[in-house]
């Protein structure tokens, strides 16, 4: 595959591995970056990895990848619950995209419950640390690989 599959993560994942390490792990970014790359490697894929503290930034990049990503995997962070026009952006795509969580805002505070950004994406994958980016990349990977395999010209 030509194109690469981004990993788009949103604010304060930067601080990965020191902050809150009881909720999120004491795994940094960089670790979800190596996960990440692995797991598309062996799909095929190279991976875009990139961390804002910017909603507009992590807007921005959605747009971008609508024609430089085959997939989006997307860490939204904290914005997952507040941003509708990540949302809006997100519902743009015609690429696939997943969401991922290293915690499970399920079992966490009540205004955690609610994704903006799960409306707007194939699927989420929640709880399970740094694995949630190797999930959320194979699974990118998989719907990719499928609508190149339906559609040869793309």
């Amino acid at each position: 595959m030509s194109k690469p599959i981004f990993v788009l993560n949103g604010p304060n994942l930067n601080l990965l591995g020191t902050r809150e390490p009881a909720i999120y792990g004491t795994g940094t970014l960089a670790d979800a970056e190596k996960a990440a790359q692995a797991k598309a490697s062996a799909a095929g894929f190279a991976v875009d990895f990139r961390q804002t503290n910017h909603e507009g930034v992590l807007i921005d990049w959605v747009h971008e990848a609508r024609e430089s990503a085959a997939a989006v995997v997307i860490n939204a962070a904290g914005l997952t619950h507040t941003s509708v026009a990540l949302l809006d952006a997100l519902k743009t795509l015609t690429i696939p995209a997943i969401e991922v969580h290293l915690s499970n805002p399920q079992s966490r505070e009540t205004f955690r419950h609610h994704s903006f950004v799960s409306l707007g994406v194939a699927g989420s994958i929640a709880g399970f640390g740094i694995m949630s980016y190797e999930l959320g990349v194979e699974a990118a990977a998989q719907l990719a690989l499928r609508i190149a395999a339906n559609n040869p010209r793309s």
